[in-house]
């Protein structure tokens, strides 16, 4: 039965990092869109 509980708690917890993860990969990926689309417009104005 402990053994049981472990394992859940351990599945939970990989899971929620697994989530956070994704959700932080993708914000970094919307930053550097972002960095990269000012960067396109002040090579434009030149």
């Amino acid at each position: 039965m402990k053994l049981t509980k472990m394992i859940l708690l351990a599945l939970v917890l990989v899971s929620v990092f697994s989530l956070t993860a994704c959700n932080t990969v993708e914000g970094v990926g919307k930053d550097i869109k972002k960095a990269g689309q000012t960067i396109e417009k002040a090579g434009d104005k030149k």
